[in-house]
């Protein structure tokens, strides 16, 4: 069906991740995991943050687009918290065929950007309660993907789990909440990007 490039969140390549990806091979895709901090991972956002941090999210940010450029225009661009701001920095680097930000929106301005890729659709995946949500955020986004030209669907789950798809931090994980995202999702997925 097209390429996907999947960015993880602050946490690393963690289970949630690699079920992402397989569901989206079941239903056709290639799916390419871009893993930012070659198979570290960690149990806390504190930690997890620090570590982000003591890289540079300018410098994440660079290798997010580096780590695409193998893929062909037209693919799909996602990703998981920190991760949905990386996969908003590529769609402004890259011509892409759609963005899906889970947890995770950032204003373009935060990362230096002005303005979206014209006609550029996206989704944007939040839990209603979830403790990182910046509505703000959210809101300043969508408005700069209308702005040029493209759609936007912003999709609120009931639950406070930042990472709710991720069956690895019970804490967070939502079984029903996951499985009609992942529908979502692949219904997205088949009606945008460069079909093979």
């Amino acid at each position: 069906m097209t390429n996907i490039a999947l960015f993880h969140s602050v946490l690393g390549v963690r289970e949630g991740v690699r079920d992402a990806a397989e569901r989206l091979r079941e239903a056709g895709h290639d799916v390419h995991i871009v893993d930012q901090y070659d198979g570290r991972v960690f149990d806390d956002y504190d930690s997890a943050s620090a570590f982000a941090e003591g890289i540079g999210y300018p410098v994440l940010m660079q290798k997010a687009v580096e780590a695409t450029t193998h893929l062909s225009d037209g693919f799909i661009v996602a990703g998981f918290s920190n991760g949905g701001a990386m996969a908003e920095y590529v769609a402004t680097r890259r011509k892409t065929g759609g963005v899906l930000m889970f947890s995770g929106a950032l204003p373009l301005d935060v990362i230096g950007i002005s303005d979206w890729p014209s006609g550029v659709a996206a989704q944007i995946h939040y839990a209603i309660d979830d403790p990182f949500r910046d509505q703000n955020g959210i809101d300043a986004v969508a408005k700069s993907i209308r702005a040029a030209g493209a759609s936007v669907d912003i999709f609120n789950y009931p639950g406070r789990g930042h990472l709710f798809t991720d069956r690895s931090l019970p804490d967070e994980y939502d079984a029903k909440n996951t499985e009609i995202l992942w529908q979502r999702v692949i219904d997205f997925c088949a009606s945008s990007g460069q079909q093979r």
